[in-house]
């Protein structure tokens, strides 16, 4: 069974896979006309609220949800094994497809605000499913996406997040698997069963605080290293196209190699083109699609620009990486960068932030999963069981060996994309024209 998961997953998430994703990150960038210029005017629209607009949750708790959902373990020990198997050049590749990225994840939200609907119980619901059904007429595409995300959300969103923790609660503090497990659950059942306004709420407040808290942790660790800085950018650059003359131990490592590792870092880290934020995106109070767009693009640039690269730069500038043991994980990597640092504290803050990280990652995609489940069965009524089956899966996560659910969810992820980009391609002209006409009328 393994081997056959792992033939598909090489299928789903090969070279194909990620020149899509990429290649619609580059089409949009240009039919919006490079709209990663207004960074800046997103920045000021996530954190001033506009009293007239219409929604359920404010601009900036839907990216504090969305964010919740995509900053999680991967930030802390994926961009690791990137520059560990890709060289630092891997880190510039991974900026690369971060600012193309934000295109994406604008014509996303544009597209979840365009073409949402309003529930039986009142709530907005808004996402891929409901682009390609209402924008696409392709109510089929929406239902395979559904499907291939329902079963993505089980795993990527919740049982290899709960594998993650209690992995790392053990081996720092001597915790239980089952006794994690068990916290988990009561914990994300807390916040999930109250539906999305519940979940916003608490993303609003634990966002802010596990990122600034990893932030401030992994500055002050590069601010004790200053004075390898200059080198550690000379490395990304030079490694970027000869990885060889980046650090003498890459000896070996393909040009080729450090694209693939960036690229595929990059990509998953911020979800851009796989359809899971947006619906977190199409419940925000907004006048115009265009305003949450903009809005959106934070989330990669929050995700990717600046926690994904502090956790690259810290590896890097305490020279974890020259002594790098090929048989550990990037997980132990990370460890290692910090603990030279701060010593024994260094793995307990890690543990702290993998916590933090891979709960909110739970509760985002609950919120997901709810969504997909609603879509398929046409109805609301399968919300709250959902969110209780999927509370206790958290248990499972905790206790199981997930190699097999790792492949499987990964294997999902990339399969949920493909209909997506489909949306966002095809509807691509929709993006543009509102584009065009939000900020003809914003200069006005």
């Amino acid at each position: 069974m393994m081997d056959v998961i792992s033939s598909i997953q090489g299928v789903v998430w090969g070279p194909v896979m990620l020149v899509l994703l990429f290649g619609t990150h580059v089409f949009l960038t240009l039919r919006t006309r490079v709209i990663q210029r207004y960074v800046f005017k997103g920045i000021k629209l996530s954190v001033t609220p506009d009293k007239e607009a219409s929604g359920d949750v404010s601009g900036f708790g839907a990216l504090a949800t969305a964010l919740a959902a995509t900053i999680g373990t991967g930030n802390i020990v994926g961009v690791a094994t990137a520059i560990a198997s890709g060289g630092p050049g891997a880190v510039f590749w991974v900026w690369l497809t971060g600012c193309f990225g934000m295109a994406s994840k604008y014509g996303e939200a544009i597209l979840a605000i365009k073409y949402r609907v309003k529930g039986k119980d009142g709530g907005l619901i808004g996402g891929p499913m409901y682009a390609l059904e209402r924008g696409l007429k392709q109510k089929w595409l929406g239902i395979l996406f559904a499907l291939f995300a329902g079963c993505a959300c089980f795993g990527i969103g919740n049982g290899t997040q709960g594998n993650s923790i209690s992995s790392m609660v053990q081996d720092t503090f001597g915790v239980s698997p089952y006794i994690t497990g068990v916290v988990l659950t009561i914990l994300t059942g807390i916040v999930i069963i109250g539906g999305v306004k519940s979940i916003a709420r608490v993303c609003e407040k634990l966002v802010p605080f596990m990122a600034g808290f990893y932030i401030i942790g992994a500055l002050v660790l590069i601010i004790m290293n200053i004075g390898n800085l200059p080198n550690v950018i000379r490395m990304i650059f030079v490694g970027a196209f000869n990885p060889e003359a980046a650090i003498g131990g890459f000896a070996g490592v393909a040009v080729s190699q450090a694209i693939k590792y960036g690229v595929a870092r990059g990509l998953f880290s911020n979800e851009a083109g796989m359809g899971s934020t947006p619906h977190a995106h199409a419940v925000a109070k907004v006048k115009h699609p265009c305003d949450q767009g903009l809005v959106a693009m934070m989330g990669v640039f929050i995700d990717t620009l600046i926690i994904l690269n502090l956790t690259a730069f810290a590896v890097m500038i305490t020279g974890q990486l020259n002594t790098y043991n090929q048989d550990l994980t990037g997980t132990a990597l990370t460890q290692a960068a910090f603990t030279a640092g701060f010593g024994k504290f260094g793995a307990i803050f890690i543990a702290i932030c993998m916590f933090f990280f891979a709960f909110s990652t739970i509760i985002g995609w609950g919120l997901y999963g709810s969504r997909f489940i609603a879509f398929l069965c046409r109805s609301d009524k399968v919300v709250r069981p959902f969110f209780v089956v999927y509370s206790f899966v958290s248990i499972l996560g905790s206790t199981m060996d997930l190699g097999l659910m790792w492949s499987i969810a990964d294997t999902f992820n990339g399969l949920m994309s493909i209909p997506n980009l489909v949306a966002l391609l095809l509807l691509s002209g929709t993006v543009a024209q509102l584009t065009k006409e939000y900020f003809e009328k914003e200069k006005v």
